[in-house]
């Protein structure tokens, strides 16, 4: 039985129980295999009073110490967060904050390593922990992490010195593993690691079917092509190109399943270009309606800015609905052939002409399928235990 403490600011909490759901699902399974004794630490970042009681962080002040989401016990810390020019600063709060429970918990049961979910700001306050307990390292890239941080250079010093620091690293696609290399990571000690995927859930279902339960449910109209962009309704995940591409095809609807700061900027341009009745703004959709709203689709289209390997990509394709996404990330270790749709720039006129050659010429639902058959939850448990049992020596 190896025992891991796992530092993650991506993963659920009471007031944001969406949040980091994949890493909640990932270490659900984990636990599941019963070979691991995990103790997660999800520590919140608050700011000073009187910022604290405003906006989304009065809720995160309300929550408790550990809650069980997910039916995992997770530890709520608190960290101190400076809005807007702080972040290159978060990860020596973030230790601070979480080295005495870490310090508590290894006292009572000593711990094999400390490993971080997620590469800043948790990779750098991680190294601090592991130091201060004297047990390994091990880091997770995912994607922004890597491609926001690294362009801010007190935090890129901060990435490459967890980089030197950790025993073993992950990354979600190898195309990121190409990225971390490129800023001096050392590449002996990065393995890629997918994401998992929940088969029960993320299922092939009749298109039709799917259509008119999403009619009932969601009042979207059963007539016309429909589109799915689902995430958050942020400038980075390119919503307004997705928006702009629909306008060039007649008849065709787009749901956005999110919702976000750009909302109201969002349906102002759906307006400006005459399609208002077409677009439509379903907020945020619970994890569990997603597949179906995926499955009614002929397509879902993310027109993302930067992504790891998206875990909503794999849904998708498990759903039967090809992908309409820009190069990024591991983009083509998924969109491997047009059987899983296609891989356009990020331009409305690309995204509406491959929007446009999946309607005229749609891939067979149970080929886009076959093409998510090989992520699992269960594989991705097996793959990071077997990776933290190796950093660890073999611990029995």
């Amino acid at each position: 039985m190896i025992r891991v403490l796992s530092v993650s600011t991506l993963f659920p909490n009471p007031a944001r129980p969406a949040f980091g759901k994949f890493v909640a699902n990932q270490m659900a399974a984990v636990a599941a295999r019963g070979d691991c004794d995990l103790t997660i630490v999800n520590p919140l970042g608050i700011p000073p009073w009187p910022l604290s009681r405003r906006a989304p962080y009065a809720a995160l002040a309300g929550c408790p110490a550990m809650s069980g989401l997910a039916g995992l016990a997770v530890h709520h810390p608190r960290f101190t967060v400076v809005p807007v020019v702080g972040g290159d600063s978060n990860p020596a709060r973030l230790a601070r904050a979480v080295l005495p429970l870490a310090r508590r918990l290894h006292d009572e049961r000593r711990f094999d390593l400390v490993d971080a979910q997620f590469f800043f700001p948790d990779g750098p306050a991680a190294l601090a922990i592991a130091r201060a307990l004297g047990v390994p390292l091990t880091v997770k890239a995912r994607g922004s992490d890597i491609h926001y941080w690294s362009t801010r250079p007190r935090a890129l010093a901060q990435l490459r010195a967890a980089a030197d620091g950790a025993a073993g690293m992950l990354a979600v696609s190898a195309a990121l593993k190409r990225d971390m290399v490129a800023l001096g990571m050392p590449e002996e000690r990065i393995r890629v690691h997918y994401t998992g995927l929940d088969h029960a859930r993320f299922r092939l279902v009749p298109q039709a079917e799917a259509r008119a339960e999403v009619a009932a449910q969601l009042g979207i109209p059963a007539e016309g092509s429909l589109f799915v962009c689902p995430g958050a309704l942020i400038a980075i995940k390119g919503q307004a190109l997705a928006v702009r591409a629909v306008a060039e095809l007649p008849g065709a609807r787009l749901a956005l399943a999110g919702s976000g700061a750009d909302e109201a900027a969002l349906r102002a341009l759906a307006g400006v270009l005459g399609i208002g009745e077409r677009v439509h703004f379903l907020g945020q959709v619970p994890h569990e309606r997603l597949p179906v709203l995926m499955a009614a689709a002929d397509a879902v289209v993310l027109p993302s800015e930067r992504e790891g390997l998206a875990n909503v990509w794999i849904e998708a394709l498990a759903c039967g609905a090809p992908l309409v996404i820009p190069d990024i990330g591991g983009a083509r270790e998924v969109v491997s052939d047009d059987g899983a749709g296609r891989i356009a720039p990020r331009a409305p006129d690309a995204i509406a002409a491959a929007l446009r050659a999946l309607v005229a010429a749609a891939p067979d639902r149970r080929q886009v399928a076959a093409h998510a058959a090989r992520f699992s939850w269960e594989a991705n448990a097996a793959q990071l235990v077997g990776f933290w049992r190796e950093i660890a020596g073999g611990v029995d």
